[in-house]
């Protein structure tokens, strides 16, 4: 009786298994062409003014109008390789390259620490695009450097939310020099403080501390660091998330000299939660241990 079970368990899997992939697709593709709707509806909207990188948002696989500002960007590089690189790229379609992979027709590299969700995404990966199962740390950066195409990728996105500032640092040290990269920054931290979390090979936003803002950098941490390596500061988006930085090399001077960005707006989503600002959410956390950013 215990076999017949077993036979009968695995022949209702063995036919579900393919609807399931099946349905799982449909839904991905469903989500990429409600993204492209929306990314074509939001760029539309915009009025464009080349100083001032707010005025370049829209939003479709992004969550902040990051698709707007790197589009725009991208179409000011003197010279490009339309290739991405995007460490924390969830399921391949809801991220800050997923535009240029669908709607551009980009190539590029995504990774994902989560292996459900990489395999999730797989189903309806853009073909020139690979998207891989890696939870980056200091230990096995080199998998990313075997991975690589170009070492200058027109676009560079950092967001796991937490040893961001530790990846970047050794994403240099391995010779990369990405025309555009965007990071996330932690708006609890204030506009001036330079510091990060301490580096954590299992970082967990979750486990690290019960209010989840112990985690990422600072702003200010962030400019301490990409001018260290002669980037200069765009903006940060206008729901306080991302920070964007460029290599003044791969674009025009003008252009770069009168770029007119915000330097630092407060996270959205953490006062929404909080209903109060940085400041009191820096109080919650102040007592954590950190780096200071030199």
């Amino acid at each position: 009786m215990k076999k017949i079970k077993e036979l009968i368990k695995r022949t209702i899997e063995s036919i579900l298994s393919p609807i399931n992939k099946s349905l799982n697709k449909l839904d991905q593709l469903s989500r990429i062409n409600t993204a492209l709707s929306r990314a074509s509806a939001t760029a539309a909207l915009r009025v464009l003014e080349p100083t001032n990188p707010i005025s370049w948002e829209f939003s479709g696989f992004s969550q902040n109008g990051e698709d707007g500002i790197l589009d725009y960007l991208s179409r000011k590089l003197v010279k490009s390789n339309r290739y991405f690189i995007e460490i924390g790229a969830s399921d391949g379609i809801e991220n800050n390259t997923a535009w240029f992979a669908h709607g551009r027709k980009f190539s590029g590299l995504m990774i994902e620490g989560n292996r459900l969700t990489v395999d999730r995404g797989q189903a309806v990966a853009h073909f020139a695009t690979d998207l891989r199962w890696l939870f980056v740390n200091k230990e096995n950066i080199n998998t990313l450097i075997e991975w690589t195409v170009y070492k200058n990728p027109d676009i560079f996105s950092l967001d796991i939310d937490g040893n961001d500032f530790y990846i970047a640092k050794l994403i240099f040290e391995a010779g990369f020099r990405p025309k555009i990269f965007i990071v996330e920054y932690n708006s609890a931290y204030g506009p001036t403080e330079v510091k990060t979390v301490v580096y954590d090979e299992d970082f967990n936003l979750k486990h690290m501390h019960s209010t989840q803002l112990y985690y990422g950098v600072s702003i200010s941490g962030w400019k301490n660091f990409f001018n260290g390596h002669g980037y200069k500061f765009v903006t940060v988006d206008s729901n306080g998330v991302n920070a964007i930085f460029i290599d003044p090399s791969e674009f025009d001077e003008s252009f770069v000299e009168h770029l007119q960005g915000l330097d630092f707006v407060e996270n959205f989503y953490q006062m929404k939660k909080f209903k109060f600002g940085w400041e009191k959410q820096y109080d919650l956390i102040k007592e954590m241990e950190y780096y200071t950013i030199h």
